[in-house]
């Protein structure tokens, strides 16, 4: 595939859009530019667990526990955790960290982010999951926290990778409009953020004082360039040092210039597909091959589902799609993970056979359905859902596709307005409970469970072994219990499980770049080379 050239009208158009180096970088500062598909949708680290919002959390707050490019813990804001009791862990924590108005972190700011993170309105994806067990913050000097929980929880150390901690000075009755101008966004990570707005550059400044040192870049922009090709010339021209999510058509061109490299890694993120479980009646988006709406949910039906597995091919959905850059699998942990069940393998393609289940099902010549996706949210996304609606079409679902910018596909999505879409889940914690507790699981508020389970599934049986998993404190026994639980789900589909992305990131010539199994494209993993 070959690039356009880039005119004068092109390059005063990205300037305009903030897609170009500012002069800074001409003044002798160390500026790097960072092109990113998708947008996060807001700087207050526990507004959206969404991996656009993480990737920018990373830079301006620190967590606890953090996580190394394997997904393994080490040592964050906390030097050390150990349970003293099955319902009590102890986290002592790192001396002399300031945040980035100069004033210290204590152990009072940890108890008032626990507190926080349930309490945050109108999220489209809690945080709350992660603290869940938590029933009580106990401050037991300045560096020393425990934490109380209902019950033993092997889990919590993993949990709270995913929770940035905040300030009480700067957070306390600050809203996330606060941390989204940068009132709140006082955070003690390596960088400060100078301005932040959704869908155009973030821009973030050096913490001189960071705790594990300063990072060599004086100025980080992180800018949007949601399309794939954009990104590609993007970085062909030099306007950015590194671009994430390189499209399966990118890459073999990529690779045969000098001036680029590539950089990959297998990912735990699931493409999967996901019905609508919300309501028993006719949903919009569905109908018979008339375009009326049916009579009732053709979801809810397990052979309907398991016929729409059956009818996709998903080695020739990696194959020619992703060109190689996948790995098919009928779980959501990649195989090898702790807690990954090896009797869960590939799910079949039998066309035949799902025809049949759909007439079982009463549909002998199927039905009509839209498909929808987002056009900017990982790599061939639109690509994947037109290739799944072609294989569908051939089992008698007329399949059409709905393709949406994420913002707007995710809003649709999360209050249940499609009958099915195209999503994905990246599995950070390295094992299942974090898919099944929060995607999953029964939405309970009041348990912060199922916080982004969009489809609004529900199965008692499969909410008790969860539960379960989290009490057990020995590892084998926990491990046979989540892995009776993937099973569980393997055989009841309430997900469409297609493939494990591959991550592909490209750079310039004389950077180099760590990459990740979470998908983060940070300025902490770039360095000269």
């Amino acid at each position: 595939m070959q690039f356009p050239a880039v005119s004068r009208r092109t390059l005063g158009t990205l300037a305009t859009a903030g897609l170009l180096p500012r002069a800074a970088g001409a003044q002798g500062r160390a500026v790097l530019d960072i092109g990113l598909a998708t947008t996060p949708s807001s700087a207050d680290p526990h507004f959206y667990a969404f991996n656009p919002n993480l990737n920018l959390v990373q830079h301006v707050f620190s967590r606890l526990v953090e996580r190394d490019a394997r997904l393994r813990p080490v040592p964050g804001l906390a030097l050390s955790w150990r349970p003293v009791e099955d319902r009590i862990w102890e986290f002592k924590l790192r001396p002399g960290v300031l945040w980035h108005d100069g004033r210290p972190f204590t152990a009072d700011d940890v108890a008032f982010t626990i507190a926080r993170v349930p309490e945050v309105p109108n999220s489209p994806g809690s945080f709350a999951g992660y603290v869940r067990q938590v029933t009580r913050v106990e401050v037991v000097d300045p560096l020393t926290v425990r934490m109380h929980t209902a019950g033993p929880h092997p889990a919590l150390p993993n949990d709270l990778t995913f929770v940035a901690i905040v300030s009480r000075h700067a957070g306390e009755g600050a809203t996330t409009a606060d941390y989204n101008s940068g009132k709140a966004a006082i955070g003690t990570g390596p960088y400060k953020l100078a301005r932040f707005q959704s869908g155009t550059t973030t821009e973030l400044l050096r913490n001189d004082s960071y705790f594990g040192g300063p990072e060599p870049w004086d100025q980080v922009n992180l800018r949007i360039i949601p399309q794939a090709g954009a990104r590609s010339a993007a970085l062909l021209s030099g306007d950015v040092a590194i671009i994430d999510e390189v499209s399966s058509n990118d890459v073999l061109a990529l690779q045969r210039d000098r001036r680029v490299t590539i950089a990959e890694t297998q990912s735990t993120r699931l493409i999967f597909l996901q019905p609508n479980f919300s309501r028993s009646g006719s949903l919009a988006d569905v109908t018979d091959n008339a375009g009326q709406p049916l009579a009732a949910n053709p979801f809810l039906d397990l052979r309907v589902r398991r016929a729409l597995s059956l009818g996709i091919d998903r080695q020739a959905l990696v194959a020619r799609v992703m060109e190689g850059r996948g790995t098919p699998n009928g779980q959501w942990l990649p195989d090898g993970f702790y807690s990954s069940n090896p009797a869960v393998g590939v799910p079949p393609f039998d066309a035949d056979a799902a025809r049949r289940l759909l007439a079982e099902a009463g549909f002998p010549q199927g039905f009509r359905l839209t498909l929808h996706t987002p056009t900017d949210r990982f790599a061939n996304d639109s690509r994947i859902a037109q290739a799944v609606a072609q294989m569908w079409t051939r089992i008698g679902i007329q399949t059409a596709v709905d393709a949406l910018p994420y913002a707007a596909f995710s809003a649709r999505a999360s209050r249940q307005e499609y009958g099915m879409w195209l999503h994905s889940w990246a599995s950070s914690t390295g094992e299942a409970s974090y898919f099944l507790s929060n995607v999953v699981s029964t939405v309970d508020v009041a348990k912060r469970a199922g916080a982004n389970n969009w489809s609004r599934y529900s199965n008692p049986s499969l909410d008790a072994l969860t539960e379960r998993s989290f009490t057990l404190l020995d590892d084998n026994a926990r491990e046979k219990v989540l892995q009776d639980a993937v099973q569980m789900v393997a055989d009841d589909i309430p997900m469409i499980p297609l493939f494990h992305l591959s991550l592909v990131w490209g750079l310039r010539q004389g950077y180099s770049f760590e990459p990740n199994m979470s998908g983060y494209t940070t300025a902490m993993m770039v360095r000269r080379a």
